[in-house]
């Protein structure tokens, strides 16, 4: 089922300059925030949601784990090329970039656990075993993080989610990683 893909001239008032804001951070508007302009409130969260996660105590690397763990589970055909394309802009090492893609389990040990822990969170809905933290304490992670992969997963529930009801095109900047 499409939805609307709105741009900045035909939003809700409240979206256009949501809208406008996206246009100058990609120097396009994202498809994910045309769909999302639907609703001015959930494309306000999933954005707010979406730079609070960046503020988190993650690198660059880590927050791509975590987002292309939970696209790559929940099989957003929007999210994966697109976190793919985002984190090539972010000069993450492209092993990681493949492995990632392809859902392959990560060769760096702590980034692995990351990984695994961040599939667990989603699989499980939360419940994780006390092994399963013993282990992510034991990389050298701690309670701050498990919180944080809560907040990567509520970021990724409204994009993944939303592409999946709406069958969102993949912007053209991201079609060479489908």
């Amino acid at each position: 089922m499409a939805f609307t893909l709105y741009d900045i001239d035909n939003a809700p008032t409240e979206s256009a300059e949501q809208l406008q804001d996206s246009q100058k951070a990609f120097g396009f508007v994202p498809g994910l925030h045309k769909v999302l302009a639907a609703s001015p409130e959930t494309l306000k969260a999933y954005k707010l949601l979406h730079d609070l996660f960046q503020k988190t105590s993650f690198n660059n690397t880590e927050l791509t784990v975590v987002w292309q763990t939970i696209n790559y589970y929940h099989e957003c055909h929007y999210c994966v090329p697109a976190h793919t394309g985002i984190a090539h802009m972010m000069n993450i090492d492209e092993s990681i970039i493949s492995a990632l893609h392809k859902g392959e389990t990560l060769s760096d040990e702590k980034l692995a656990v990351l990984q695994a822990t961040t599939r667990a969170m989603v699989d499980q809905r939360g419940n994780l075993s006390e092994q399963q933290v013993a282990d992510f304490k034991a990389a050298g992670y701690g309670e701050q993080q498990l919180l944080e992969i809560v907040l990567g997963l509520s970021q990724k529930v409204i994009s993944n989610f939303t592409n999946h009801l709406a069958d969102t095109p993949v912007d053209e900047p991201f079609k060479q990683f489908i």
